[in-house]
């Protein structure tokens, strides 16, 4: 990605833009605090954000974040402390009023209807009408003309949003909030599931909205976005906040020990030696693929061994999430052979994956992850209670002690799975395929919108399963991710493996390889 010059104003610690004649601060929160069961999750938290400025905010999940992003849009009442718009207190009860006032946020969940039109999502529920008909005509050329000023051209008012790419839809939500005349937006990870060239349209929008005098609250776990986009930048940890001061004066290493109190050359744990009892006989792969392939896939052909951590790299659309898939079961391989720990299967269903003791960590968590009204426990037990039911008791006295293993924080067990962070949740995902003891696992972007400090409870738990011989299949788009935890790294293009490169290797060599600038090493293509 690009390296986009910031255009605003330089600004002195507090975010007020340097000069005689600096202007007034468009918000500003002063001590505010804000409990949940007794458990303070903001303590005394304050923030300045002016006209034109991007803000970030960072931390931890659990830091609070959210939950400050929360209270500013209504969703949330503080226990204490106040919020000033144009210097005057504010107070508001529901989200409407937020937006009444000129306040609007984008949440990290679409909140999109998807059989209607991007205009009537946009106006959904204040439509302007024509008697009591909805005037259409003047709703989707308001939503043209707001498209437009947005510098958005190739998204139709009328088309239908299920129609939409992630991207896309990721536009709509924030026309959406610019759509009841915001002076200020939050963001809060609006690029957690968009691809590199999609990231783009977004700084594109940011510029534009910076331009027309709208403040920007921007949350994201992705250093470069915060230092490309951002003229301040807010560290809260434990509720807290920690620092502020201009992006100009941080780098990643100041800002990762601000944000997790280590540098950022502690991300990539090293990898342990064995101690399982095979690790001193001769090894016979875990995964073996030869000629494999369906509608998506072609000629895939590869091992994976016992110990070891493969990584899954390509553009998006390259197949690396749907090789996953194939392996699994849920979309199978048509043709080829597959082998796991030399016995020959083919899943023809998730179910018959997971008898194959393979576990599928899919990317998107809450969609098709989590169950997230029910429990932590429940969550936990949901894979192993349906495919293994005679080992759920068994299973049950060990949960306890793989989500201490883990790190998770919750109240306890019975907690909802709803009201943990991002970070949090991610690791209940992992604990119901631990709960199967598999001996294959399948991770779909495994750290994808969750903070640095959970990344490397992450990081750390796939090096103690390869320890255990275990064997990782990992996809990622953060090609950082890819080549500080992969022993070998395979690379997709156009459904099928584009080549192999070893531990180390340079983002270059993944690109041009991902991309078809070179060819394989040893004359793959």
């Amino acid at each position: 990605m690009e390296n986009h010059e910031r255009t605003g104003a330089a600004s002195i610690p507090d975010g007020r833009p340097r000069g005689s004649a600096a202007p007034p601060p468009l918000l500003e929160v002063r001590g505010l605090t804000k409990s949940f069961f007794g458990i303070p999750v903001l303590e005394d938290a304050h923030l300045t954000l002016y006209r034109s400025q991007v803000h970030g905010l960072v931390g931890e999940n659990g830091a609070g974040k959210s939950t400050l992003m929360k209270v500013l849009a209504g969703v949330y009442q503080p226990d204490s402390g106040r919020v000033l718009l144009d210097g005057e207190e504010v107070s508001f009860s529901h989200p409407t009023k937020a937006h009444e006032a000129g306040l609007s946020s984008v949440f990290q969940e679409f909140n999109l209807l998807p059989d209607r039109t991007v205009a009537e999502n946009i106006y959904l529920g204040r439509e302007p009408r024509r008697g009591v008909l909805v005037n259409k005509a003047l709703m989707n050329a308001k939503t043209a003309e707001l498209l437009e000023s947005l510098g958005i051209t190739a998204i139709r008012p009328t088309a239908q949003v299920r129609t939409l790419t992630v991207a896309e839809q990721q536009v709509v939500e924030i026309a959406k909030a610019v759509s009841y005349d915001a002076r200020i937006v939050s963001m809060d990870e609006p690029t957690a599931a968009l691809a590199g060239a999609e990231v783009e349209l977004l700084y594109q929008i940011v510029s534009r909205l910076r331009e027309r005098g709208t403040a920007i609250l921007y949350v994201s776990h992705r250093l470069r976005e915060l230092f490309d986009l951002c003229d301040v930048i807010t560290v809260l940890k434990d509720g807290r906040v920690v620092s502020t001061g201009p992006a100009s004066e941080l780098d990643d290493t100041r800002l990762v020990r601000l944000m997790v109190g280590r540098p950022i050359s502690a991300f990539f744990p090293d990898k342990l030696p064995r101690t399982d009892s095979g690790a001193d006989v001769p090894a016979i792969p875990i995964l073996q693929l030869e000629g494999a392939g369906n509608g998506q896939l072609d000629g895939i052909s590869f091992n994976v061994q016992p110990g070891e951590i493969v990584g899954l790299a390509g553009l998006q659309g390259s197949g690396r999430t749907e090789l996953l898939h194939a392996i699994f079961g849920a979309a199978p391989f048509t043709r080829g052979t597959m082998k796991v720990e030399g016995r020959e299967v083919l899943p023809k269903s998730p179910r018959e994956g997971v008898r194959a003791r393979m576990a599928l960590i899919t990317e998107d968590r809450k969609a098709e992850g989590l169950s997230l009204n029910q429990s932590i426990l429940n969550n936990a037990l949901t894979v192993i209670r349906s495919v293994f039911p005679r080992r759920a008791g068994a299973a049950r006295t060990e949960i306890p002690g793989v989500f201490s293993s883990l790190e998770v924080v919750a109240r306890d067990l019975d907690q909802e799975v709803q009201y943990l962070s991002g970070g949090n949740q991610q690791k209940v995902v992992l604990a119901k395929w631990l709960a199967i003891r598999p001996r294959l696992v399948l991770l779909d972007e495994p750290t994808r919108g969750i903070d640095v400090g959970a990344k490397v409870a992450v990081y750390r738990l796939m090096r103690k399963l390869a320890a255990e011989g275990k064997a990782i299949l990992m996809v990622s788009s953060e090609l950082p991710e890819v080549i500080g935890m992969s022993d070998r790294i395979l690379v997709m293009r156009d459904g099928r493996l584009a080549g192999e490169l070893p531990a180390g290797t340079s983002e270059e060599a993944v690109l041009q390889l991902g991309t078809g600038a070179r060819t394989a090493p040893g004359g793959g293509t």
